[in-house]
């Protein structure tokens, strides 16, 4: 059987809008501030809307693992993204969040204008899904701000994020994975930790960039016409 051959054209992302060099400090430190974040501590930011199965109760669950380990407010947390109308899934992990006593550790913020800002500020960045993201574009949005991402390893998760290197995989599903993957980086020293930026903005730029996305998919067509 003869198989024609496939080209995998990568969606994209504005590698320019999301960079790192583009904030400034007085804007840092006033989102900061809204989120009421103080800027000695280490912050970990789950970004996406609230729905079930964007796993936002599995990251809950992992942090209360971390402050068993670390001690409780040894860093912030921010659950940043709006239910959209799904409010009983927000008092749900409202609640879980009040019973592992998170609070004021933990913040939920519904809305960010300025997401380049968001992951600037932060850390750590963690998408928790529980179901495959098709794409997940949270991991290629970190990476191309020089941030760690820990991701479930689920879905696009497995070809945006090499493993290791420009972020780290947890075992979907599993608070005490993703606790350790947190742990873990918490724990990396600046140098390390700047490595992993660099070779996620090259990783982006290389692969997600949304002009190579456009270049490739013209060029395509245009051999295909010809």
């Amino acid at each position: 059987m003869h198989l024609k051959k496939l080209l995998v054209i990568f969606r994209g992302i504005n590698v320019d809008y999301f960079d790192p060099s583009t904030t400034l400090e007085s804007e840092e430190d006033n989102l900061l501030s809204s989120w009421g974040v103080a800027k000695n501590k280490k912050l970990i930011l789950m970004p996406g809307r609230l729905t079930s199965w964007k796993g936002q109760e599995i990251f809950i669950e992992a942090i209360n693992l971390v402050n068993k380990e670390l001690g409780h407010q040894s860093f912030y947390a921010v659950i940043l993204g709006s239910d959209q109308g799904r409010n009983v899934y927000t008092k749900k992990i409202k609640r879980l969040a009040e019973q592992y006593r998170l609070i004021p550790q933990l913040k939920f913020v519904e809305h960010c204008n300025n997401m380049p800002l968001a992951y600037k500020v932060s850390n750590i960045i963690v998408s928790a899904s529980v179901e495959p993201e098709a794409f997940g574009r949270v991991a290629i949005e970190a990476q191309a701000m020089e941030k760690p991402i820990i991701a479930s390893n689920i879905g696009g998760s497995n070809e945006t994020i090499r493993n290791n290197e420009t972020g780290f995989l947890f075992e979907s599903n599993n608070p005490e994975s993703l606790s350790q993957k947190i742990i873990k980086v918490l724990n990396l020293d600046e140098s390390r930790l700047k490595l992993i930026g660099i070779e996620g903005r090259k990783n982006i730029i290389k692969k997600f960039n949304v002009e190579k996305m456009c270049f490739s998919t013209y060029s395509e067509y245009k051999k295909l016409l010809n």
